[in-house]
């Protein structure tokens, strides 16, 4: 976009005496050790030289939300051998739907292998960073959780990796740190508690309580579901692709599972010696999932009305037509509007003799139990909160840039960010999965995969082309943001129910989700937009051209490079 005025006089324009392509150190702190995190690592490692990178994680193991989360019946709702790097895949994962383990393992197994656990600092938890504008620089601050000392560091770039599932909170409910008996919450679960022969609260009917209900209604005396808000639970998911009738269909007649969607033996065995039927599988299972985004547009015709129409079907069905429960768990709003999600067994478990549905409010937790706004007393052993997490965007620790900190601009006003990725006014400071980030839209790890490449891209321009700091312009934030909140009215998303799409709210706007199917998002960040950034250049000379030094190429110079690529065809095109 342009150049901001440095705050040095320009000093005489001298040769820098360094070839094209010459790269300065730079400092990369990194922030999280979950998926991102973990190809970060990789990316960097694969297009940079002369750098180095840290990682804090406070947790004191790698793998993010698939270590923290560990309540029973959790899983990934993605099929599992699309839930991985492309760069690692895994042909013996044990179910179409990996557990939270399995995919826990695959993480901490990559970090081993890859030898990247000397760049991780487990246990460290970054507890404020400040730019400052001079030096060009983060100065952080990093609490050891073991020792409790606090530590400084300084970096060119971050790089906040901690995730947007990761910040996880008590309802807002009157008296529930009163409760006398287990108060849990999902994203917390302790790995002695025994729920058998319990009576047991579970809140919130969300991706988390529709996985866990199930999961423990067999063992508990009395489950009470407290359920606000009605949400579509779509077919099981290969059932689903068999009816939708995509691309899926046909690969999925070779697939051997069985009644718990294991693969059999025979069938990992397949994936592993038959690497060309395994890709297939994989590319043929990616393409039926990128190919719903029609599904969830206002206008969506016919495909959206036939898909609506099937899930009320199943819903109903799975409910024994009970009027009273699909009264309280069919929406009326439209598919999409929350989060789509598949969930085996748990509409069959809603009818079973030993669990209750209460869509009445509650009033308050009581030392005993939930007080329901009738006045009734329920009395309770456990009260399990499947609530969610932190949705706003603002950041669990002072960032301050040049507008201040990040934290009451967050809170403020409605999240906004330059493509997900990055954040007006706040410079050499990179996000995955931020404001508008397409979490919805299939695998993470694919799209961490893009987004690293993208910084990556950045980092590297300022590396080698004498730029001290990059923030995306103002005027381009504004622009992008005025795209996306004219967009989404054309989705389901921005239809009036409560959802973490929009923050919690109910009508607000959608801040959580890409103005786009997964594709289009992949396509948007295929190529670095200079012209929507602001750079500040390399004292003393401040000239953008420095970089062009001594009239040498580092490809030229490297013994091991190719001087001559040139010749080698006309390559892929553009």
């Amino acid at each position: 976009m342009g150049e901001l005025t440095s705050p040095h006089p320009k000093a005489p324009y001298t040769i820098r005496e360094e070839p094209l392509g010459a790269a300065k150190h730079v400092k990369i702190v990194g922030i999280g050790a979950g998926a991102s995190g973990i190809n970060m690592i990789r990316t960097l490692r694969k297009n940079m030289t002369n750098y180095e990178h840290v990682i804090y994680e406070k947790n004191e193991k790698v793998g993010g939300t698939w270590f923290e989360n560990r309540y029973p019946g959790c899983r990934c709702d993605i099929p599992s051998h699309n839930y991985q790097f492309s760069w690692r895949p895994n042909p013996e994962w044990s179910n179409f739907f990996s557990p939270a383990a399995e995919i826990e393992q695959y993480l901490t197994r990559i970090c081993e292998e890859e030898h990247m656990m000397d760049t991780i600092k487990t246990r460290h938890q970054v507890i404020g960073a400040w730019w400052d504008e001079e030096r060009g620089l983060w100065d952080l601050r990093v609490l050891n959780l073991e020792t409790g000392e606090e530590l400084r560091d300084q970096a060119n770039f971050l790089v906040d990796a901690s995730g947007i599932l990761n910040n996880w909170k008590w309802p807002d409910i009157p008296g529930i740190k009163g409760f006398q008996g287990d108060l849990i919450h999902t994203a917390n679960w302790p790995e002695d508690f025994d729920y058998s022969n319990k009576t047991v609260a579970v809140i919130g009917n969300g991706s988390s309580g529709i996985q866990l209900l199930p999961t423990i209604q067999p063992d508990v005396k009395k489950l009470y579901h407290f359920v606000r808000t009605p949400t579509w639970v779509i077919p099981p998911r290969i059932m689903s692709m068999m009816v939708m009738g995509g691309p899926a269909k046909d690969i999925l007649s070779e697939i051997e599972l069985d009644e718990k969607e294991n693969f059999t033996p025979r069938q990992i065995e397949r994936f592993k010696t038959d690497p060309a039927f395994y890709r297939k599988f994989v590319k043929t299972i990616e393409k039926d999932g990128n190919g719903t985004f029609p599904l969830v547009l206002r206008n969506g015709g016919p495909v959206q009305a036939f898909a609506t129409s099937k899930v009320v079907q199943y819903m109903t069905a799975a409910l024994g037509g009970d009027e009273r429960l699909c009264k309280a768990l069919i929406p009326q709003f439209p598919l999409g509007c929350r989060r789509i999600t598949p969930a085996p067994g748990y509409l069959e478990a809603l009818r079973t003799p030993n669990t209750e549905v209460i869509t009445e409010g509650i009033a308050a937790v009581v030392p005993e139990g939930i007080q329901l706004e009738s006045g009734e007393i329920i009395k309770l052993d456990a009260i399990i909160c499947a609530t969610g997490f932190d949705n706003s965007f603002a950041p669990r620790f002072p960032i301050v840039g040049r507008y201040g900190n990040v934290q009451d601009a967050m809170k403020a006003d409605t999240p906004r960010a330059y493509m997900s990725c990055a954040l007006a006014g706040v410079p050499n400071y990179f996000t995955f999965l931020g404001p508008n980030a397409p979490i919805g839209h299939g695998s993470v790890f694919t799209l961490s995969e893009h987004i690293a490449r993208y910084i990556t891209q950045a980092i590297k321009k300022c590396q080698t082309e004498s730029i001290k700091a990059i923030v995306p312009s103002d005027a381009a934030v504004a622009d992008y943001n005025q795209h996306v909140a004219t967009f989404m009215p054309r989705t389901a998303w921005a239809s009036s129910c409560k959802s973490w799409f929009k923050g919690g709210s109910t009508d607000g706007p959608v801040t959580a989700l890409h103005p786009g199917s997964r594709v289009h998002f992949f396509h948007m960040l295929a190529r670095f937009r200079g012209e929507d950034w602001d750079f500040v250049y390399e004292v003393p000379s401040c000239n953008r051209f420095a970089y062009l030094g001594n009239g040498f190429s580092t490809r030229e110079l490297d013994p091991q490079g190719d001087p001559t690529w040139y010749l080698d065809g006309e390559g892929s095109g553009l």
